[in-house]
């Protein structure tokens, strides 16, 4: 599958795509809440989509470890104003990256083009109102929940287990009437994965592709990455980058990430290696 149909765009998947990403969020893990405030939301979207992302994924609740719930009211107040104006103002594919039915009808009528689940339509209500829209969903995988979710997550064998998760909610979506190409899947990095586990997960992310369906990939900034390097969140960006490049070469179709510009270039020079004909007339 080389096209994605997002509302009213069609995103090519010919080539790894960069989703950037906007936390609209007072706690976010990496930004803070930098991006809160609706006027600096907007200017961090413009340099994300100068910078060469072609998706932009708005989060309005933290899933980070140990991240509180928040009500349906809240993050509708922190999502739909900043999908309408992104909407008015640029040319590109909005995704919402939320858990709730109310949030997923809400955004698809205010123009989203994708939603970004992290529980796979598992909560109440997600699987009906995905069927009364054709917007894509990225069904992603997570042990647990986000508060609890690195206690200590157990499995038989990471990649065989969320794989067959993977599939279970496949099948059940396209019972549901959801067809399977509006469908991508997302492993869940770092969601309930010890750093192990995470790093296995990544070493075998080709097997995914036996589920027929685009792999999106996030593990920009993680602590998979801060673990394995003794770094904080802003001295991550060399692993993000190589853990963006390896995902591809496995066969990642989409990759969401905070830092787009460096993640553009990389995957530029990826691209020139594999097909020295495209630097032509550079």
């Amino acid at each position: 599958m080389n096209q994605l149909k997002c509302g009213d765009k069609v995103l090519s998947l010919a080539t790894p795509q960069v989703m950037g990403i906007l936390n609209v969020t007072p706690d976010s893990f990496s930004d803070g809440g930098k991006f809160k405030q609706f006027d600096s939301a907007l200017l961090q979207v413009e340099q994300m989509l100068k910078d060469g992302a072609t998706i932009i994924d708005i989060g309005g609740e933290s899933t980070r470890p140990g991240a509180a719930d928040v009500s349906v009211d809240e993050e509708l107040s922190r999502v739909i104003p900043v999908i309408e104006a992104i909407k008015a103002r640029f040319d590109t594919v909005i995704s919402v990256d939320t858990s709730k039915s109310e949030v997923m009808s809400a955004a698809a009528s205010a123009g989203a083009g994708m939603i970004n689940d992290v529980r796979a339509l598992q909560n109440d209500g997600c699987l009906d109102a995905m069927t009364t829209n054709d917007l894509p969903i990225c069904l992603m995988h997570m042990q647990g929940m986000p508060r609890t979710m690195q206690a200590n997550p157990q499995y038989d064998n990471v990649t065989s287990d969320i794989i067959d998760f993977i599939a279970e909610r496949i099948r059940v979506c396209t019972e549901k009437g959801i067809e399977k190409h509006r469908l991508l899947v997302d492993p869940g990095f770092g969601f309930g994965k010890t750093l192990m586990q995470n790093y296995q997960l990544l070493n075998q992310l080709s097997a995914f592709k036996a589920l027929e369906l685009p792999v999106l990939v996030g593990i920009s900034r993680k602590s998979m990455i801060g673990n394995l390097l003794d770094a904080d969140v802003e001295n991550r960006l060399a692993g993000s980058l190589a853990a963006a490049l390896y995902s591809v070469q496995q066969g990642a179709k989409i990759i969401r990430v905070h830092d787009v510009k460096e993640t553009v270039d990389a995957l530029s020079v990826l691209a020139a290696a594999e097909q020295p004909e495209l630097t032509r007339g550079k």
